[in-house]
């Protein structure tokens, strides 16, 4: 288990907690949760052992393995596969071993402690883990320094999960990745047989997640049972009985202040006065509970509400030298809208952002977009296009010359620029409060038309929770692309999805979503899916007739597939029989060498067979599932 023991932590002058005592064991989740800045990723370093405690202990178990995920991928020519197999450094000596050892003996004993480590199927193991989080087959194979620096982000929590740790920190893993992604990673977590820390700013994440919420909050670390709901609700009682025994305090304060300030000149009353003031003086204050968010802020109206803000008719977009991404597309956006995009990874939801913002051409078809229409767009390199060099108040005042002191500081206090942060340069900033800013940036325009993509990233739950209540307010319209389903539910009544060059509207929620995503692979989702995308308009026979002909255009595929499955089971069962045989010690005694080397050699044939095997199986049932997208 992991002990906290009066565990106090500094950066530089700065107290994040003091007298930190708990206890995490083993296999519990835990989300680690609390405001930017409180400490977080300081207790991830101190757990990695980066830097010492101020003060107090932390004891973990002796021989725990600890996997993280690293800030930096370095641009290495080795093949995405190659690099996340190396998240597993065990996997990786036994294999450098084996291939410098030629005693027998030995090598009996490498190849049962490499069978008992699951290492025969470790490229399907890592090859499952990339294509969970939105690598392709083909990418596979490609060198880590051709993808950009989200996708590196991705590999890089593809290693760490690929370890087989003890104890796994991740640190706002959902950052840089998309719905579909996140919901693979949750469902893989809560199998996840470890101790888990998660920081996350995502409640639905964490609320599928983990069973207890560690809350950093005044200097204090503090450990509640139940998720991230169940934590709200008790935080908020907690703080309102606080808030209640402060006002109780308060008044008796009063009362005795009142009785020492009468009669303590009076020589007959002095002795119970002062008595009455050391009692005060004594008396340990209860601080009023702090329950407000720093940031507050809402959208302007917009000046203007045209109405269809914009209409596309046939309209195919995408980008220069190649073929088209999205294609007939046919749908207006509406005053009021308030649309989520969904869609599985690639699909083209930035590309449609893109196409609206005007930062995408049409190649074909025509989109019109009314003569008021203001748009506020908001994505990753906005951020990045804000001025090092300047101040929030200087960005502010870019936008509006005439802009006087205090209504930029009042502006920007809302989001919590407040005081003398509102004057300095935001070189310094972290990426949440950039992102603060380039929101600010966008809500000071007053649009009619906002499109957010991801616009959570790097924000704290309260920055998220104001985000939340200001669009519920916005009185314009709106399309969002987020992984953040909290977010989606409490501010779009509308959903769209991307998928296979179309725009379709979806009709169901984010739970027949998350079906949708877990049955697309399935043939008997066909009917589902056409009712959903309004595809079904022929007859129920046409229907049933365009559905035996898809199962007899997918039967060969399907019966490929079953068939290296079985093939698959067969050498496994293979191999645990061989790997009984050579973990009999008798085996390597020396009269019976021949039939060791035998059996080593069949082994190997075994374990290469089914490596092959398993490859063409996961080749087969890409196969099926594109055949299958394709009969959709």
């Amino acid at each position: 288990m992991i002990r906290f023991e009066n565990v106090s932590l500094r950066r530089g002058v700065k107290l994040l907690f003091e007298e930190a005592s708990l206890t995490i064991h083993p296999g519990q989740n835990v989300g680690l949760t609390g405001r930017n800045g409180t400490g977080k990723s300081s207790l991830f370093a101190l757990l990695l052992q980066h830097y010492p405690t101020d003060a107090g202990d932390i004891s973990l178990p002796a021989g725990w393995v600890t996997a993280h995920v690293a800030q930096e991928t370095p641009a290495t020519e080795s093949s995405t596969l190659d690099y996340v197999l190396d998240g597993d450094e065990e996997l990786r000596k036994l294999q450098t071993l084996l291939e410098n050892t030629t005693d027998g003996t030995h090598l009996g004993e490498l190849h049962a402690k490499l069978d008992a480590i699951d290492g025969y199927r470790a490229e399907s193991r890592a090859a499952r883990l990339l294509h969970g989080l939105g690598f392709q087959n083909e990418e596979m194979r490609q060198s880590v320094s051709s993808f950009s620096g989200g996708w590196r982000m991705r590999l890089n929590l593809a290693r760490a999960l690929m370890c087989r740790s003890d104890l796994l920190l991740l640190d706002e893993p959902t950052n840089h990745l998309d719905l579909d992604a996140v919901m693979w990673l949750e469902e893989w977590l809560r199998k996840y047989p470890g101790t888990l820390l998660l920081i996350s700013h995502d409640r639905d994440f964490l609320d599928s997640v983990c069973k207890h919420i560690l809350n950093i909050e005044h200097h204090r670390a503090t450990l509640y049972s139940g998720n991230y709901s169940a934590f709200e609700k008790v935080r908020a009682e907690r703080l309102a009985n606080q808030q209640a025994e402060h006002e109780k305090q308060q008044r008796e304060m009063s009362h005795m202040q009142q009785y020492v300030d009468r009669f303590r000149a009076q020589a007959t009353k002095a002795k119970q006065a002062q008595s009455r003031l050391k009692a005060l003086q004594r008396m340990k204050l209860i601080s009023p509970a702090h329950v407000d968010s720093p940031f507050h802020f809402k959208f302007l109206a917009p000046r203007h509400r045209p109405d269809p803000l914009m209409t596309m008719e046939d309209v195919a977009t995408g980008y220069a030298q190649r073929a088209p991404v999205i294609q007939d597309l046919n749908l207006n956006i509406h005053a009021g809208d308030r649309i989520g995009l969904l869609g599985p990874n690639g699909a083209g939801k930035s590309t449609l952002i893109k196409l609206l913002a005007q930062m995408l051409p049409v190649l074909s078809g025509q989109l019109t977009q009314a003569k008021e229409c203001q748009i506020g767009y908001f994505a990753q390199h906005q951020v990045d296009q804000l001025n090092p060099d300047h101040s929030p108040f200087e960005h502010l005042r870019q936008l509006n010359p005439k802009i006087s002191d205090q209504q930029g500081r009042n502006f920007l206090g809302g989001f919590g620029f407040q005081g003398e942060r509102a004057l300095e340069r935001v070189a310094p900033f972290s990426g949440g409060e950039k992102a603060r800013l380039a929101l600010a940036l966008i809500v000071y325009q007053r649009p009619n038309l906002l499109l957010l993509d991801e616009p959570t990233n790097h924000l704290d739950i309260e920055m998220r929770q104001a985000l939340v209540e200001a669009l519920q307010e916005f009185q314009g319209a709106m399309l969002i692309v987020s992984h953040d389903r909290f977010l989606l539910r409490a501010t779009c009544d509308q959903l769209w999805l991307v998928d296979d060059q179309r725009v379709l509207d979806f009709k169901g929620d984010l739970d027949d979503y998350r079906r949708w995503l877990a049955n697309r692979d399935n043939s008997s989702n066909v009917e589902t899916s056409q009712q959903q995308h309004g595809a079904s308009t022929s007859s129920r026979k046409d229907q049933k007739r365009q559905q035996a002909q898809q199962r007899q255009q997918l039967r060969p595929l399907r019966k490929k597939a079953k068939q290296l499955e079985a093939s698959v089971e067969k050498l496994q069962q293979r191999s645990e029989v061989l790997q009984m045989q050579l973990a009999d010690s008798g085996i390597y005694q020396q009269q019976r060498k021949q039939e060791l080397r035998q059996l080593l050699e069949e082994k190997g044939e075994i374990d290469a067979g089914l490596a092959e095997t398993e490859e063409q199986w996961m080749q087969a049932l890409e196969e099926l599932e594109a055949a299958q997208q394709t009969s959709v």
